[in-house]
């Protein structure tokens, strides 16, 4: 008998495509001269309107690689006029946003993001808006062939954020349903001064397969602390820090990068040190982005199934491009454009 369509289990549908969920943000980004003590002033030099969220930015970023593949997006905005500018964007980048819900009832989450010239250290001042009030219950993933599942930024979601009592929390309930759909599943998270880490992001590692953080969420999360006291990267514990997130569960691969480069181990031992571009200080127009940057390359690369190690390169060189303009998003370059820039430079 004949097979149609109905017939046919999601996990035997032919996946292409990344869908991205979690934090869409719209950031008001602020060059400054210097960040000032309370009661005192800085000045703006300039500021620029951009995309902010890990969703948000690695969808755009991948658009701006120029991925070969389908760009999908879910969670929550509001009807107002910066959940426009999202659509807006997002139509003009090819990103389908047949999931991504808004709510007359809520903002547009948005970050202010203050920037200082000199040096390219930021501080934000985030209004959480309709992303704390996404949980996922509503998204069905037999509207998406995507292959992959990102969600980001653990901790910055309130909904998801929340206790599970199967599965510890919402997000990782939710991932769980992306795996037994058929998708392979990513995770990031936002960096924090607190100790919510092991209770939030360790029940996600558990559903799964792609964890991608940078070394401070890496070290909160397993309680390795991966620089010492001067600053510098112990890489031993940096070592024990990815062997402990796939000990609470993560299936294929965990990737820590930092300003220095990057290191991945997958989960059948291929470990890399990847170092980052060696771009003059001249070169840098501000920081926003850059680990989402990383987060798209690198995904862009397991996605179509390239060798590790130029996996983590179209990151580091999707990082370095970002760092060109004060934005999330605009400073990315198509891979081409990298490949240029690490001629140029090299890596370190």
């Amino acid at each position: 008998m004949e097979m149609n369509q109905s017939d046919t289990s999601q996990s035997e549908i032919q996946r292409s495509g990344v869908l991205a969920g979690g934090s869409w943000i719209v950031d008001q980004v602020k060059i400054i001269d210097t960040y000032p003590s309370q009661d005192q002033l800085a000045n703006i030099f300039s500021e620029a309107q951009g995309t902010g969220g890990s969703p948000f930015n690695i969808l755009i970023d991948l658009s701006r690689l120029n991925a070969s593949f389908p760009l999908q997006g879910c969670g929550k905005i509001g009807m107002d006029s910066q959940g426009d500018w999202i659509l807006d964007l997002c139509g003009k980048s090819k990103i389908n946003t047949d999931l991504l819900d808004r709510d007359a009832d809520l903002s547009t989450s948005y970050t202010d993001v203050f920037t200082v010239r000199s040096t390219g250290r930021r501080t934000f001042f985030h209004q959480r808006g309709a992303n704390a009030k996404w949980d996922g219950r509503e998204l069905d993933f037999k509207k998406t062939q995507a292959k992959i599942f990102h969600i980001g930024y653990l901790l910055l979601l309130d909904a998801l954020d929340a206790a599970d009592d199967e599965f510890g929390t919402k997000a990782a309930r939710l991932l769980k349903r992306a795996q037994d759909a058929g998708l392979k599943t990513s995770i990031d998270v936002v960096s924090e001064d607190s100790d919510r880490f092991a209770s939030i992001v360790n029940p996600a590692l558990k559903f799964t397969d792609y964890a991608i953080l940078n070394e401070i969420e890496a070290g909160k999360t397993t309680g390795f602390k991966i620089r010492d006291n001067n600053n510098a990267l112990n890489k031993s514990d940096l070592k024990k820090a990815v062997d402990a997130m796939f000990e609470s569960g993560v299936k294929e691969l965990v990737v820590v990068h930092f300003p220095e480069g990057a290191y991945a181990k997958s989960a059948n031992g291929e470990e890399i040190f990847q170092p980052s571009l060696n771009i003059p200080d001249s070169f840098i127009k501000g920081g926003a982005g850059a680990g989402d940057a990383f987060c798209a390359g690198t995904l862009l690369g397991i996605h179509d199934n390239l060798p590790l190690e130029r996996s983590l390169q179209i990151g580091v060189g999707a990082a370095a491009t970002c760092l060109s303009h004060p934005t999330c998003t605009e400073g990315v370059g198509s891979q081409e454009e990298i490949e240029s820039l690490i001629s140029k430079y090299g890596f370190r």
